[in-house]
C-alpha cells in the first residue's frame, strides 16, 4: 500500500503510527494492496476553509474525505481493485477538543485513531446518513479499532 501521511498541524501528530493504523483498515477491509491514500493533519483554518469549500458547512471539523476511484472493500475470493483511494484531512486540535469532551475516559490518540478508521470508511463507501448505515458504519468501525489495538497487545504491546 502507498499511504502518505503529512503533519501540516504543527501539534506533532504521530505519523508513523497514523500509517500503521491506515494500513492496517485497508488490510482488514481487503483494499487492494497496491492503493493509494494520503492522510494529512492541518490546521482549524485550513480544514474550516476545506469545509467552506466542499462541504458548504461553516467552521472547523475534525475529519474530511475525499474519495478519488469509488474504491470498495474487497471481497473473499475475489481480487479488489486497484486505484486511488482518496485522501483524508485530520484535524488535531479539533481531536483533541473532542477527546477532552469525553472527560477523560477517551485519549487524544483515541480521538484520531477513530477519525483515521472513520475517515477511511467514508473513502470506502460507508456513510451515516440513514439509521441504518449509521448502525453498519459505526459497528465496523468498533470492531477495527478492538481489531487494532489486540493486534498491538499481541505483540507485546498497545498501540496507545
Amino acid at each position: 500500500m502507498s499511504i502518505e501521511v503529512l503533519d501540516e498541524s504543527g501539534t506533532g501528530l504521530d505519523v508513523r503510527r497514523t500509517q500503521r493504523l491506515a494500513a492496517f483498515v485497508l488490510e482488514q477491509m481487503r483494499v487492494h494492496p497496491q492503493a493509494e491514500l494520503c492522510i494529512t493533519a492541518v490546521e482549524e483554518e485550513t480544514i474550516a476553509e476545506l469545509n467552506g469549500k466542499w462541504m458548504q458547512k461553516e467552521g472547523p471539523t475534525d475529519v474530511l474525505a475525499f474519495p478519488m476511484d469509488e474504491l470498495r472493500p474487497g471481497k473473499v475470493n475475489e481480487e479488489p481493485e486497484e486505484g486511488i483511494l482518496g485522501d483524508l484531512v485530520l484535524c488535531p486540535s479539533v481531536a483533541q477538543r473532542q477527546a477532552e469532551e469525553q472527560g477523560g475516559t477517551h485519549t487524544v490518540q483515541d480521538e484520531l485513531d477513530l477519525l483515521t478508521v472513520h475517515g477511511i470508511l467514508h473513502l470506502l463507501g460507508y456513510d451515516h446518513a440513514e439509521p441504518e448505515e449509521h448502525a453498519e458504519m459505526f459497528g465496523l468501525q468498533a470492531r477495527l479499532l478492538e481489531e487494532w489495538q489486540a493486534a498491538g497487545s499481541a505483540r507485546g504491546g498497545a498501540r496507545k
